[in-house]
């Protein structure tokens, strides 16, 4: 049987402010490394009246920078895929993912390609 995670009221408060900082519930929920439907539901729960979801006029400074600063990375993480497409085509994909992810291709594609090992 699975144990009901329990989350404190600060803890719940704090999600439901990172996901309107974010602009994504989703975003905030694997942050958190929670479901993003418990943060949609606390955001229900704690929504005020006239409150709105997308306004920015009520952040404050902080969080307009986050935000600025949010839109800087994922504008950099495209520019980086973008660079990544114009080497090798079989491994541009791979080039992007963990270090699991390099291993394997290797492995997979070393009969077709001569691997060194350079340390050691």
């Amino acid at each position: 049987m699975k144990k009901r995670r329990l989350f404190a009221e600060a803890f719940k408060q704090m999600a439901v402010e990172l996901s309107y900082a974010k602009g994504s519930v989703q975003e905030a929920a694997r942050e958190l490394g929670i479901d993003s439907s418990r943060i949609t539901k606390w955001r229900q729960r704690h929504k005020r009246p006239g409150q709105s979801i997308t306004a920015t006029t009520g952040l404050s400074d902080e969080q307009k920078q986050i935000r600025r600063l949010q839109k800087e990375l994922k504008d950099a993480q495209l520019d980086r895929m973008a660079e990544a497409t114009r080497y090798s085509k079989k491994g541009s994909r791979h080039l992007l993912q963990g270090r699991r992810e390099i291993f394997r291709f290797i492995a997979e594609h070393a009969n077709q390609f001569a691997t060194v090992r350079r340390c050691g």
